[in-house]
């Protein structure tokens, strides 16, 4: 899988422990990609150059006279394993940017993503930020990662950039190589040509491309917005999911309804969240009821909010996307197809009183 991090980096490390630092990439956004894959049930770490190699080039069908940038690398190989490009899956997958929580270290990160990938059958891209606390404990490091949080605003940017960079070129091509065949078989028949590209664009859509935020990677995401670097036009993600978001709820609406989507936004609850009640301990009383565990003020125009409280096998999971909740079907099929870019809903049953739809 691969990582966009604005965590320092060693290039000559290749543990996840050793060559991602703790501390925010000093300079202002900047940002380094590394590709990470298992190796005797242990992560290799490859932190890929600024400028990649010719031979790392000619893998992706570029020119390896020219130089190219890490990221162009990076998006080729993301095309290929979402079904398209020159050495595409023959089974591709949608694409899928996990930005992480509070105190999570690198082995926490790429574990859990690759259990997203499993689970779920998605191609992930992490966004880490510098979320180890500082080698603090308790209210101490939960303040020093909301510090980073706000430090990393800059760099989350910057990943939606050139994701929407990423997505957008691919799709001018996949328009521009369709109208090119429907123009072969079709160029003296306007209805046909139609017709043709139509029923194309529908059998061979494209892969989705979709957002999950968990925990303090959602207060992350409410200060991009409130930012003055967002530029808040970036129609990237099919589904936005908002998961266990350690917000507050008081007036989140504000800058939830902001949030641009194509399909749906989505934000779990769960009431019995023990992660986030203790949240909420952390910071006395300026800290408010969190938006991942109040059932309360559920009252923005655009988002689907789940209620996934008292399902069983839950109980007061705070990633209740992964591991035993998962033995229950019903949230099992919410994050299968909520992640994948689907209507995730319908099977539940909505409480018009609460605004809020039940698994």
């Amino acid at each position: 899988m691969y990582i966009v991090t604005n965590r320092t980096v060693d290039e000559s490390k290749h543990t996840e422990s050793e060559a991602f630092g703790s501390k925010p990439i000093e300079g202002p956004n900047e940002l380094r990609l590394a590709e990470a894959s298992r190796r005797r049930n242990r992560w290799h770490i490859d932190i890929l150059p600024d400028q990649i190699t010719p031979q790392m080039a000619k893998s992706v069908d570029l020119n390896p006279d020219n130089t190219y940038p890490a990221s162009a690398y990076v998006a080729r190989k993301l095309i290929e394993r979402s079904g398209h490009g020159a050495g595409a899956r023959p089974n591709g997958r949608n694409l899928l940017l996990f930005v992480h929580g509070y105190n999570n270290d690198m082995t926490d990160v790429l574990d859990r993503a690759e259990r997203l990938e499993q689970n779920f059958g998605v191609e992930v891209i992490v966004f880490s930020w510098p979320a180890n606390g500082g080698g603090l404990h308790g209210v101490l490091s939960y303040k020093s990662d909301k510090r980073d949080a706000l430090a990393s605003v800059g760099a989350f940017n910057r990943v939606l950039e050139k994701l929407e960079a990423l997505v957008s070129d691919f799709h001018a091509q996949y328009v521009m190589d369709l109208e090119a065949r429907a123009e072969a078989r079709f160029a003296d028949n306007a209805a046909a040509w139609d017709r043709y590209f139509a029923k194309e664009v529908e059998k061979h859509c494209p892969f989705t491309v979709n957002l999950m935020l968990h925990s303090m990677g959602n207060y992350l995401y409410k200060h991009l917005l409130g930012s003055s670097v967002y530029s808040g036009d970036r129609l990237l993600f099919d589904n936005a999911v908002m998961v266990a978001a350690d917000t507050n709820n008081e007036n989140h609406a504000e800058w939830v309804d902001r949030i641009p989507y194509r399909n749906r936004l989505y934000i779990t609850i769960n009431e019995n969240d023990g992660a986030l009640k203790a949240s909420r301990l952390k910071m006395g009383e300026q800290q408010k009821a969190r938006l991942g565990h109040y059932l309360r003020r559920l009252d923005s125009r655009v988002a689907t909010y789940i209620d996934v409280t008292s399902q069983p096998h839950v109980g007061d999971s705070h990633a209740y996307f992964e591991e035993s909740p998962l033995k229950n079907a019903k949230v099992l099929d919410f994050f299968k197809a909520s992640l994948n870019g689907k209507v995730a809903e319908k099977p539940t049953r909505y409480d018009p009183s609460r605004n809020v739809h039940r698994l």
